[in-house]
């Protein structure tokens, strides 16, 4: 659940998911992600983002920008889950570079699209507003979890807190969670800031791009590292 390269990820866009969560507040109904309602509007349009990046791939375009910056953060062989991991990019890149790979995306035609790319990951179909991999037979904490590709931005509103607080729990201890997305898509960075305080997480690093461009007030992206507080 993405749409694109995010600045400094390479290919010059978001990076390479869907909107990997949809969102049941706690006791409430689950609520439709931006991404499945974007989808329900064009049924085509999976198989579309899916086609954009073989495409893109075929072509030699660089689309290994932000497994880049998460990979130089880790020690080889570390455990990363992809949240929004969409057709794949970004995980099977950090696999290829040595590492133990899950990723979850709420949209199981790209899902399906990683898992004959890309094999060698787990793939998972699965919501990031429930996300509970120790439910799944996945106990084992991860050293970072990526969510690049405004992912963030595709997530059904209201859920954000959840969100970020089940990919929190998800961490090893001193693990980091790594997130980027892009100024006008709806979730404003100081709301992105207020979200991840209230999920427990502190934000770390900020950078406008994800070859580690410095954040400014002028900045239109946010690539953000932040660990549990």
């Amino acid at each position: 659940m993405t749409d694109g390269v995010a600045p400094g990820g390479s290919a010059g866009g978001p990076a390479g998911g869907s909107a990997g969560g949809s969102g049941s507040p706690a006791g409430g109904e689950r609520r439709r992600t931006r991404w499945e309602t974007q989808v329900e509007a064009n049924p085509e349009h999976s198989r579309w983002y899916v086609e954009r990046f073989r495409r893109m791939a075929a072509q030699g375009a660089d689309l290994a920008g932000e497994a880049r910056l998460v990979d130089a953060m880790l020690a080889r062989g570390s455990r990363v889950l992809d949240a929004g991991c969409g057709p794949g990019r970004v995980g099977a890149e950090l696999a290829a570079r040595g590492h133990d790979v899950v990723g979850v995306d709420v949209d199981p035609v790209l899902v399906a699209a990683a898992e004959e790319d890309h094999p060698g990951p787990t793939w998972l179909v699965g919501d990031l507003a429930e996300l509970d991999l120790p439910a799944r037979g996945i106990a084992e904490p991860f050293d970072v979890v990526v969510c690049a590709g405004n992912v963030l931005t595709f997530l059904a509103p209201g859920t954000e807190v959840e969100v970020l607080r089940r990919l929190g729990a998800h961490l090893a201890p001193g693990g980091r969670v790594v997130a980027g997305f892009g100024a006008g898509r709806g979730y404003a960075f100081d709301a992105f800031r207020a979200d991840a305080g209230a999920a427990g997480l502190r934000l770390d690093v900020a950078l406008s791009t994800w070859d580690l461009r410095p954040f400014d007030d002028a900045s239109d992206f946010l690539v953000a590292v932040l660990s549990r507080a």
